[in-house]
């Protein structure tokens, strides 16, 4: 189970994901979505919109 470097919360592989396509694909530690919004300064609306347009596309670091 990864948690998140900056809370140390569990981490959901969507927020795995996010963190590998908006920062470093090879990242072995994580932000989770919160701590992603408050460091980007983005809404974390915003960022699940993202996680979701993402998915559609087809990337394949937001399969199961």
């Amino acid at each position: 189970m990864d948690k998140c470097k900056q809370c140390g919360r569990v981490l959901t592989n969507d927020e795995i994901g996010l963190h590998k396509k908006l920062f470093n694909r090879g990242a072995t530690s994580f932000y989770c979505i919160k701590c992603c919004s408050d460091y980007l300064g983005v809404s974390e609306k915003r960022l699940k919109e993202k996680i979701d347009e993402f998915k559609k596309m087809g990337c394949t670091l937001f399969q199961q």
